[in-house]
């Protein structure tokens, strides 16, 4: 059966960080690419970052380069996003994503290519 969990989210002031985690069950990241997305309210569920099955290529969102990093463990049964430099903007429900059919990234991760969803989890930043 597979699974995906995200975790980690919270409040967080203007420039705080967060590290999130998504625990792969069934499968691992050595199997599929991973992707994060979010989705604020009244805004369509956004690709913001994936990491492919071999590790060697990765997508990162513009609104997002340079803060946002992925990482995996040694086992590949957990995906981390590193959240940087946190902007109000970037306030939204996070969620980690995997396909069967995709051990790599699309060229812009969408919400239609990825059959697999781990429960959200809210992030909010705030002062």
């Amino acid at each position: 059966d597979v699974q995906l969990q995200a975790s980690g989210g919270g409040l967080v002031q203007p420039g705080g960080s967060l590290r999130l985690s998504c625990a792969l069950s069934g499968f691992t990241l050595a199997d599929r690419a991973i992707s994060w997305f979010r989705q604020a309210p009244g805004k369509e569920r956004e690709g913001i970052s994936c990491i492919s099955s071999d590790e060697l290529s990765t997508y990162t969102a513009d609104s997002v380069k340079g803060r946002f990093t992925m990482s995996t463990n040694g086992a590949k049964n957990t995906v981390w996003l590193q959240m940087n430099n946190l902007r109000p903007e970037d306030t939204a429900i996070y969620y980690c994503a995997a396909d069967p059919k995709l051990p790599f990234c699309p060229v812009v991760p969408r919400q239609r290519d990825f059959s697999s969803w781990g429960r959200g989890t809210q992030v909010t930043v705030s002062s």
